[in-house]
């Protein structure tokens, strides 16, 4: 028995093995051909396994984001889903919603039939800018993370503001796909409940965070909050204009 435990060696380094999984690199000694299951379960396991778990950093997003930035900035990172593949989630299912109710925030502007050269122009770059949003949407990213800077500077680094900055706006992106649906379905009044929500979601967020006077901070938040939407709108029509008069 102890030679053939001896003789098992790994398939992904090359260790001999002596119980069920290397202690060189830690894969399993149960290794198979690839199905279509295991490629499915793997899919499963990166997004709610406990090494990416989903659905506990989910749930201190809108609990407690203050502790979840806090511990995943001091080094938890093997507890809580990463930033950047929650906005990349975040963000695939906002392109996915948007492409499956169809929806077009510029259809009523444009239909109106306005004979206007500069006003048309601008719809064209706007709804660029929309059609591209998955892309646009990592200027948002930046101009949180700078300004956040600009605010609350002595609390964290910029590096650190770039990770809570993924976080944020990948809650921002949910919001804006629970948008599509009250605006494609209810009343397109409600395109603007995303940015209303956020505003709300920000000012808890970064109490949450900070823990100072609460008065201060939301004051802060506000300010910063709109000079960070004003940069990424700029940012992102800027460059709407500058690509589409590239193309032309």
């Amino acid at each position: 028995m102890a030679q053939d435990a001896k003789s098992i060696v790994c398939k992904n380094c090359k260790t001999q093995i002596s119980g069920n999984f290397c202690m060189h690199c830690g894969q399993s000694i149960k290794v198979t051909k690839i199905t279509v299951r295991d490629t499915l379960q793997d899919f499963v396991n990166s997004i709610f396994s406990v090494n990416a778990p989903l659905l506990i950093t989910f749930k201190l997003l809108f609990l407690n984001p203050g502790k979840l930035f806090r511990e995943f900035l001091d080094g938890k990172r093997k507890t809580y889903y990463k930033p950047v593949p929650f906005f990349i989630l975040a963000t695939i299912l906002l392109v996915l919603i948007r492409s499956v109710i169809n929806y077009d925030p510029f259809q009523e502007v444009t239909s109106n039939g306005i004979d206007n050269p500069s006003f048309e122009r601008i719809i064209t770059t706007a709804k660029f800018m929309s059609k591209n949003i998955n892309n646009f949407l990592l200027l948002f990213v930046l101009t949180l993370s700078l300004t956040l800077k600009l605010f609350f500077r002595k609390s964290y680094t910029l590096a650190e503001y770039l990770a809570i900055s993924f976080y944020i706006v990948g809650i921002y992106t949910l919001f804006a796909t629970i948008s599509l649906f009250l605006t494609k379905f209810i009343s397109n009044k409600l395109q603007y409940f995303s940015f209303i929500i956020m505003v709300i979601y920000l000012i808890y967020a970064c109490n949450s965070l900070f823990l100072k006077k609460r008065v201060i901070v939301t004051l802060k938040t506000l300010i910063m909050y709109s000079l960070a939407m004003f940069l990424y709108i700029i940012l992102g029509f800027g460059l709407s204009f500058l690509i589409l008069s590239l193309k032309n």
